[in-house]
């Protein structure tokens, strides 16, 4: 079964995406901010991680960096609702810095297990 970490400060949103994930058969661990997304994925690798990118604490694209440090291989996929700037902005940076997948929010949950299956390689 594959891990799957979940960055999302609104934790209602991460919570709705944990259950839908658990629910197509991945091993969810949610945390609220990229610090402690570092940490976890430190402490134990996940196969792959779903982020948000504006968030307190550390934001999803110093994120996106420091675990391209860690794992340069790891599959990241981004989401933003946006700040001060449309979503498409935050996600064109995040692609960048090396997110595989961005979703603009709201987007179908359908479409965000597609991405995951499609990063995984489990189709």
């Amino acid at each position: 079964m594959s891990r799957i970490l979940l960055i999302e400060d609104d934790q209602p949103f991460r919570r709705a995406l944990s259950l839908h994930l658990t629910k197509a058969g991945y091993a969810i661990a949610e945390v609220e901010h990229g610090r402690a997304g570092l940490a976890a994925h430190q402490a134990q690798p996940f196969d792959l991680i779903v982020t948000d990118l504006i968030m307190p604490e550390m934001e999803g694209v110093e994120t996106i960096r420091a675990l391209r440090k860690i794992t340069p291989t790891l599959p990241i996929i981004a989401m933003s609702g946006g700040g001060r700037s449309s979503p498409e902005d935050y996600l064109s940076i995040a692609r960048q810095f090396g997110a595989a997948a961005v979703f603009a929010k709201p987007f179908a949950l359908n479409d965000l297990t597609d991405a995951i299956v499609r990063l995984l390689g489990t189709e």
